[in-house]
């Protein structure tokens, strides 16, 4: 983490929450929402961004913000994903601070005053993990897969403390005004604007609701586009597999000519030479198939597929 500067209260205060089949719990979310900032005072608004969600979830969105003036709605075409949500969120804000959540009321809006107090110590970013994790032994695995991805970009310590539950300065938004590609990381594109970043552990609350819309293979997947889209690891990965099976490759030269000087004989069996190609073979796939990966989110970067597209906006 990088040196603070000194930091003020915000003016207002813009909330981004992405949704997915959530249409049962955001009355609640939203009431309880108001309770707090209201509490806190100043400007404030919520922007709940709709991903695709196969249930009612638009519809009381609409109500919600036919009801509350400081409500209103971005309905993407299509389910694009967490993080994606979230991108097209954070470019409607209109307040200085930026406060994203999830919609399932795992994170309690009870904790966004210790969030800002956070804040005002002079950080850029706040994230608020969890005192104890909610999700199962293989959920929880998946997140610190992710959170290792995450430290080339962002610092081990940094990465410990990610959470979708942040407040950042709105502004940093202007370090990725101009990106644009289908595999979004929040966490990474906030690293380009920024590398003051701080944490603070809050209580989660287990969903009541429905059941989470973000599992292992969600995660798991994340990871890898994050690796392939913001990271290079992989392609230094394949670089010292292939220093290593050349080394290897000349210490079997060096076994095969030693042994045949040494003994006049060569060395016998198919077995081995068969076990020398299936090593390299493999060796050579794999680093094949990480360079794949980077082709494709190539091909996809020269196609200009958007990172959203909004379908219809309520009257904000």
């Amino acid at each position: 983490m990088s040196q603070r500067s000194s930091g003020s209260l915000p003016e207002g205060i813009s909330v981004v929450i992405p949704v997915y089949c959530s249409a049962l719990i955001l009355p609640d979310l939203i009431n309880r929402l108001e309770a707090v900032l209201t509490k806190m005072g100043g400007e404030f608004e919520v922007i709940l961004v709709n991903d695709g969600s196969s249930d009612e979830s638009w519809q009381v969105i609409q109500r919600l913000a036919a009801e509350f003036p400081w409500i209103w709605g971005v309905c993407l075409m299509r389910s694009f994903g967490q993080h994606n949500a979230l991108l097209a969120g954070i470019r409607e804000a209109r307040f200085d601070l930026t406060v994203t959540m999830d919609d399932d009321l795992q994170h309690p809006p009870g904790g966004l005053p210790m969030l800002v107090e956070k804040f005002v110590e002079g950080y850029d970013v706040v994230y608020a993990p969890p005192i104890q994790e909610q999700h199962g032994i293989f959920r929880n695995m998946a997140s610190v897969l992710t959170k290792l991805v995450l430290q080339g970009a962002m610092g081990a310590d940094t990465a410990r403390m990610v959470s979708a539950w942040r407040i950042f300065r709105t502004n940093l938004r202007d370090g990725f005004s101009r990106f644009n590609g289908p595999f979004v990381n929040i966490d990474v594109l906030l690293t380009w604007s920024t590398t003051c970043f701080g944490g603070i552990r809050l209580q989660h609350d287990p969903r009541t609701v429905g059941k989470s819309n973000y599992g292992v293979k969600k995660l798991v997947v994340h990871a890898l586009n994050m690796m392939t889209g913001f990271s290079v690891i992989p392609l230094q990965i394949a670089s010292v597999t292939g220093f290593v099976f050349t080394l290897f490759g000349v210490g079997v030269l060096t076994y095969v000519i030693g042994r045949y000087c040494i003994s006049g004989s060569s060395v016998a069996g198919f077995p081995f030479l068969a076990s020398v190609i299936s090593i390299f073979s493999g060796a050579q796939l794999f680093a094949l198939g990480i360079m794949g990966e980077y082709l494709a989110r190539i091909h996809f970067r020269t196609m200009d597929k958007p990172s959203y597209s909004v379908r219809v906006k309520t009257d904000g």
